[in-house]
């Protein structure tokens, strides 16, 4: 049993209480839920240690309750909970229109107990009808089930990669295995991913086999042979393991990790060459000139190694061949997060808190961001407020603690584009990042214009997650990039590249966009409690997908330079 569905049994008691309009609970459980998921560390470890309290909002009885999880995969508490709100309560909060009062409305109302009932009675146009209700959520709520009906079967590759890694590292203790890697889209660094693939390079193919399809988080084998093997996680992932000889371990990486049209040109270069390329190896003949590693496939076909990131036949073949390929930016590059929320505003964990955590992941500095809105946020800061915050920020500065803190603030775009702060306060901070968290239905013209509106304000550094998107739950919004990105040149402003598993916004496609016009970018955590640091390597992924060097990335930089970015 992972973190991530332990969170989310926690998640689904806190919708259900919350339902049911009990007082505080809810909150305890989600807290708990958010800092689980967010654990560098597998759960059942921390279980094992006797730790689990240690972890901020588990006491005495959430413990229990993640210790019965563990032990039987259950819990009672909650298949009672269910008994009284016998609603389809997970699938029905995956769409963004519906929170648990909406859930309840509609069940009490419309007998809607799954997703199923919903489309119908949305489609048969019951639900405009609900007080509080109308048309224009009637069609939010159908454009959420086909979002969700589009995304079925996909995992986030946020929430996939660290029970892959799990899965890698107990492979890789193994000593019949000499080499292992993970393979595919998650390789790739893809935004979500449908399954995983692991490549493992042994002379005893079934003593690993047999180890694969034992492992403790199996719930059920699909196909088992000699050589590979299929198998469902409890959670739904499909992992796909493959046993290759150390010969031609490299060639199998390559064609394994693909993509697809990768492979299909370089397949045509290799026929140019007189060659035959397959995941048994690069032959001449009958004679195999490359396989035993991946980076000598590509040095017979001429070409320089290109990283797995890049591999969507998106011009890095030619890139390649002119030796014109970009160095991509690493997450040892990243000097710092300028993206990170405390107990101020929404966050799990106090100022000092989250600077240890970001010195003991090496950071020179770290921005603290917290947000000043007009929305339904927890405990958002208002100008006296952040005044009192930035005092607080200094003082721990003076502790010395090895890491730099910036005072900045996420400030709300209004629907004219002004922000939510005063210019006197503002001007106050080291940075300050600009946000849109309403008005996601307007058109084009108007969101492009509240975010160049924002740029021209003489104090905004950044703009954060610029599409608004939350993947398998909301659509971006519409933006005109070319107009923005002429407004962020002409303003010195950066795009942030959210590196929050569900966002990833600015998407690579247009991290690249950007790059290519000379938009300076930032890559940020948007974390709300000291684990989701590490979610930087999304980012990363990103940026690297995006054919983003370190230059291209702000908080590349070191704190003197970035310092004097930000003052313009």
């Amino acid at each position: 049993m992972k973190n991530q569905e332990i969170a989310e049994i926690f998640y689904e008691i806190a919708d259900i209480l919350e339902i049911q309009g009990v007082d505080w609970k809810p909150n305890a459980y989600r807290k708990a839920a958010q800092n689980i998921e967010s654990l560098s560390e597998d759960i059942v470890d921390v279980y094992k240690k006797g730790k689990l309290e240690d972890i901020p909002g588990v006491g005495e009885n959430i413990s229990r309750k993640i210790e019965e999880i563990i032990k039987t995969g259950k819990l009672k508490y909650l298949r009672k909970l269910k008994k009284q709100v016998p609603i389809e309560l997970e699938k029905m909060m995956s769409i963004p229109a519906i929170g648990p009062r909406t859930a309840k409305l509609l069940f009490d109302k419309l007998k809607v107990k799954s997703i199923k009932d919903l489309k119908k009675a949305a489609k048969l146009h019951k639900i405009r009808k609900l007080k509080g209700m109308g048309e224009k959520t009637e069609r939010e709520i159908l454009e959420g089930i086909k979002t969700l009906e589009g995304s079925k079967g996909r995992f986030l590759l946020g929430h996939v990669l660290p029970a892959t890694r799990e899965i890698e590292e107990e492979i890789g203790r193994l000593p019949e295995v000499k080499q292992i890697s993970l393979a595919g889209s998650v390789r790739r660094m893809k935004e979500t991913v449908h399954d995983v693939d692991v490549l493992v390079s042994t002379d005893k193919p079934k003593k690993v086999i047999k180890f694969f399809v034992g492992m403790d988080d199996v719930k059920r084998v699909l196909a088992k042979g000699s050589t590979k093997a299929s198998v469902k996680l409890s959670g739904g992932l499909q992992v796909d393991i493959r046993v290759v000889e150390n010969d031609y371990f490299g060639s199998a990486l390559q064609y394994f990790t693909g993509s697809k049209e990768h492979n299909i040109e370089l397949r045509k270069i290799a026929i140019r060459k007189g060659f035959k390329l397959s995941e048994y190896g690069l032959f001449k003949g009958r004679k195999v000139i490359a396989g035993k590693k991946e980076v000598y496939v590509y040095k017979k076909l001429g070409l320089p190694f290109i990283e797995p990131e890049l591999r969507e036949d998106k011009g890095e073949i030619e890139a390649a061949a002119s030796y014109k390929l970009p160095k991509l930016v690493k997450e040892k590059d990243v000097k710092g997060d300028l993206h990170v929320h405390t107990k101020w505003s929404d966050g799990s964990d106090r100022i000092e808190e989250v600077a240890r955590a970001a010195k003991e992941r090496g950071y020179k500095y770290l921005g603290i961001s917290d947000h000043v809105s007009r929305v339904r946020i927890v405990h958002p800061l208002d100008k006296r407020r952040l005044l009192k915050q930035m005092k607080e920020i200094e003082k721990v500065n003076k502790k010395k603690l090895g890491i730099t803190l910036l005072k900045g603030a996420e400030v709300d775009i209004d629907k004219n584009g002004k922000l939510i702060l005063s210019n006197d306060v503002l001007k106050k901070l080291d940075f300050v990042i600009a946000s849109i968290h309403s008005g996601f239905k307007s058109d084009v013209r108007e969101i492009t214009n509240r975010i160049v509106k924002a740029m021209e304000n003489p104090f905004v550094n950044v703009i954060a997650h610029p599409t608004g998107r939350l993947m398998q739950k909301r659509k971006p919004y519409s933006v005109d990039f070319d107009k923005v990105f002429e407004a962020a040149k002409d303003n010195n402003v950066a795009l942030e590249i959210n590196s929050f598993p569900d966002r990833l916004d600015l998407n690579y496609v247009n991290a690249r966009a950007a790059k290519e016009k000379g938009v300076k970018l930032i890559i940020g955590t948007d974390s709300h409690s000291k684990e989701h640091l590490g979610f930087m390597e999304l980012g990363v992924g990103v940026a690297r997908r995006g054919w983003c060097g370190k230059k291209d990335v702000l908080n590349c930089l070191d704190y003197g330079k970035l310092k004097k970015w930000l003052n313009k």
